[in-house]
């Protein structure tokens, strides 16, 4: 049975986390796929493909991709590597202090190249936050002449 984690499973957007892809065929090729949709509503994803190793294991901070949205040793490469599904649309985070990203992980046997069929179930799956302000940090506005911005406060 696959299973696919990240460690941890809550964490601020520029904290490195793990992505461990477990319990598959010993080189079996398979497709990482991480997918977040944003506040406008537009979707961002990255789709990469593996081999796992000897022991039915994948982690991108270890193993090389073979293609996809990028190649080689990236540990965070299917978060960084997201693009958008619409040309020319940025990813962008207005409302950082009450809601994070939630990125889905999925993980397909082979290689996935289009959107998934409804016969493409994934093997395995789980959810990544990823918070743009710590606990306890306030965000206050500023206004002063002609600056405007914000302040965010530690606790």
């Amino acid at each position: 049975m696959a299973e696919v984690t990240v460690t941890p499973q809550s964490s601020l957007a520029d904290r490195p986390v793990q992505v461990k892809i477990r319990g598959l065929s010993p080189s079996q090729l398979v497709t990482l796929r991480a997918s977040l949709t944003d506040e406008r509503g537009d979707r961002f994803q990255s789709r990469t493909f593996f081999r796992a190793d000897g022991a039915g294991e994948v982690d991108p901070g270890l193993h090389a991709a073979l293609g996809g949205s990028y190649a080689g040793v990236w540990p965070m490469g299917p978060f960084w590597f997201l693009q958008p599904d619409n040309p020319f649309r940025r990813l962008v985070k207005r409302d950082v202090a009450s809601s994070p990203f939630l990125v889905r992980l999925e993980v397909f046997d082979g290689l996935l190249l289009g959107p998934p069929t409804p016969q493409a179930q994934p093997l395995a799956s789980c959810e990544a936050e990823r918070w743009f302000v710590g606990p306890g940090v306030q965000r206050m506005p500023v206004r002063e002449g002609r600056v405007r911005g914000a302040l965010f406060v530690p606790p």
